[in-house]
């Protein structure tokens, strides 16, 4: 790593709801620059709500979470979603935007001259593997696939050094998804993004993730490298492990 400084930070971050259900409980974990952490869990172990408090979509019950070595509430929420790109399961694109300008929206928010973001445009669909003659498309003209791309150009548009990864590809059928698990890992190594990716799936997370982290009801169950995880004798660790193995006939990374 470039930097032994955590770019994201929980320290004993819990959320609980105005009932008082407990949805985080005393998370504590780091992302240092430039690696891919995956959070993993079943359905309401919290991996999304995780990713909601960095970019402060939530807030925070107790605790302190850190970007950049600065808690997020003294950060400008606006500057700090300006700092992070975020890309999830649905895409979100607006459907009566081209893609160009669904690409375009953060740059145009923040006043980029007409040049240059048409010029990132062009960049980012060559970077996510799209033909340029695609910039004047509608979503609704677009296979699942580049939809999903156009994406995550959209969550790279002003090169935030950060990026929430929420079950991306979690739609796809399963050719597309291993091309653009492919493409994405390309990618990362071309720009050296720090990125939390959100996901269900073992094999996802073992292709993908530098380090994993395995929440369970809103707790920290184990967080290891990627070839850790497969030795690890934590119990819960291991069903997952044991599921793995029993789908894919494999238990080494894909």
């Amino acid at each position: 790593m470039a930097s032994s400084a955590p770019v994201v930070d929980f320290s004993k971050v819990s959320l609980v709801l105005a009932n008082g259900r407990p949805i985080l409980q005393e998370l504590s974990f780091e992302v240092q620059r430039g690696e891919i952490l995956i959070l993993l869990g079943r359905s309401g172990s919290g991996k999304t709500t995780a990713l909601k408090l960095i970019n402060r979509l939530l807030e925070l019950s107790t605790g302190q979470l850190r970007v950049e070595g600065c808690a997020t509430t003294d950060w400008n929420p606006i500057e700090l979603r300006r700092h992070i790109g975020y890309a999830i399961q649905e895409v979100g694109l607006f459907p009566h935007y081209t893609v160009a300008r669904n690409i375009a929206l953060v740059p145009s928010i923040q006043n980029w001259p007409r040049e240059k973001s048409e010029a990132r445009v062009r960049e980012l669909l060559r970077l996510v593997g799209l033909d340029a003659e695609i910039a004047s498309r509608y979503p609704h003209e677009l296979s699942g696939g580049q939809r999903q791309r156009v994406g995550v150009a959209r969550a790279l548009a002003a090169d935030p050094p950060i990026l929430l990864m929420d079950e991306p590809f979690g739609a796809l059928d399963p050719l597309t998804r291993a091309d653009l698990q492919r493409e994405f890992l390309s990618l990362q190594q071309q720009l050296g993004k720090t990125v939390l990716f959100v996901t269900h799936d073992l094999h996802e997370a073992l292709r993908l993730g530098t380090r994993i982290a395995l929440l369970e009801e809103g707790k920290l169950i184990s967080l290891t490298s990627t070839d850790e995880f497969l030795r690890s004798s934590e119990p819960l660790v291991k069903k997952y492990v044991e599921a793995f193995v029993t789908s894919t006939g494999q238990g080494e990374r894909p």
